[in-house]
């Protein structure tokens, strides 16, 4: 019999906002897979460290960490190497920052091998949720509807985007922040925007989108536009 892959969410960063499910997972499995830069620790293992238990076999999939499509040789591999232990009757967790099925790298791996081993998907606290309750403002309210636009997106397509709905998570910030701030400006969303860094993390950053101008913004941030504020 094979083993069974998993696929664990995280969560965005804090250890507590791990689901019960998970951690019991990765009480119990033998082998945990996870993704990684090319060089230094995986973020994702980090925020599970504690629940991983010693003797372990490990995986990291070293992923390019840049702007590119997706590195189907890595993925390949690292399937190949999860393959050989389900084969072999071991199931295999494999990690993904906050939730497997939210822009997470396990749905590449999940393309590979879910057709051919048993597969179960833990979801996990997203860094969209993280980033609203960080930021203390609600993302939708009853009829309202929400667009999740990644920062890559081309300016005319993100104008056209967010004049048809009523909120929006403008994810994968990062480098684009320079970019999007006068973008936002022109279709009057600034007083309605806040950004979030790292939510819930040791060095989370939340500032009003007005206050965001010559800031470096990491990867793992987000401009949410919600509902006018009330003065």
């Amino acid at each position: 019999m094979s083993g069974r892959l998993y696929g664990i969410g995280v969560g965005p960063g804090d250890p507590e906002l791990m689901t019960l499910k998970a951690v019991r997972i990765l009480a119990d499995v033998p082998v945990v897979a996870y993704p990684a830069p090319d060089e230094g620790e995986s973020s994702a293992r980090a925020i599970a460290a504690s629940f991983i238990a010693a003797g372990r076999e490990e995986i990291p999939i070293r992923v390019p960490m840049r702007p590119g499509p997706e590195p189907a040789a890595i993925y390949d591999r690292a399937a190949a190497a999860i393959a050989h232990h389900l084969d072999a009757g071991r199931d295999v967790a494999v990690l993904c920052e906050g939730d497997p099925f939210f822009y997470g790298s396990f749905a590449y791996l999940h393309d590979r091998l879910a057709s051919r081993f048993p597969c179960s998907v833990v979801p996990g606290v997203s860094s969209l949720t993280a980033c609203a309750a960080a930021g203390g403002r609600p993302l939708v309210r009853r009829d309202q509807t929400l667009a999740i636009l990644p920062a890559t997106l081309s300016d005319p397509e993100l104008k056209r985007r967010l004049a048809v709905f009523d909120a929006a998570a403008i994810v994968k910030v990062g480098r684009h922040l320079a970019r999007l701030l006068p973008l936002l400006a022109h279709l009057g969303l600034t007083g309605r925007g806040t950004y979030v860094a790292h939510a819930t993390r040791g060095d989370e950053r939340v500032l009003p989108l007005a206050e965001c101008e010559g800031i470096e913004a990491p990867y793992f941030s987000m401009i949410l536009i919600g509902e006018e504020r009330a003065p």
